[in-house]
């Protein structure tokens, strides 16, 4: 096992999710749950390790294909353009 892989991924997948729309469901779904929060903790865990499983082997599949880089590039386009839109859709409900 690499330790500064894994410490690195760990970190960076930590920061990304606080406060995110996957953190901020399941504080309102914990907050909904009157019985188990258990319930909601696994439910919400598994949610997380399947979809990364996902992105591991995705990832993997790709760079067999395209070089890193430019993966890297394509994922850093796509954040600046959803920021960008994200943006133009906010200003348009500010302005009426």
């Amino acid at each position: 096992m690499e330790w500064k892989f894994l410490l690195t991924t760990f970190t960076m997948v930590f920061l990304a999710e606080l406060g995110d729309k996957t953190q901020l469901a399941t504080f309102c779904l914990a907050a909904d749950c009157s019985s188990s929060k258990l319930t909601v903790f696994i439910g919400a865990s598994l949610a997380l390790v399947l979809s990364s499983l996902l992105a591991v082997l995705c990832g993997d599949a790709l760079s067999r294909v395209i070089p890193p880089h430019y993966i890297k590039i394509a994922a850093g386009a796509f954040f600046v353009l959803v920021g960008v839109w994200t943006l133009i859709a906010a200003f348009k409900d500010i302005s009426g």
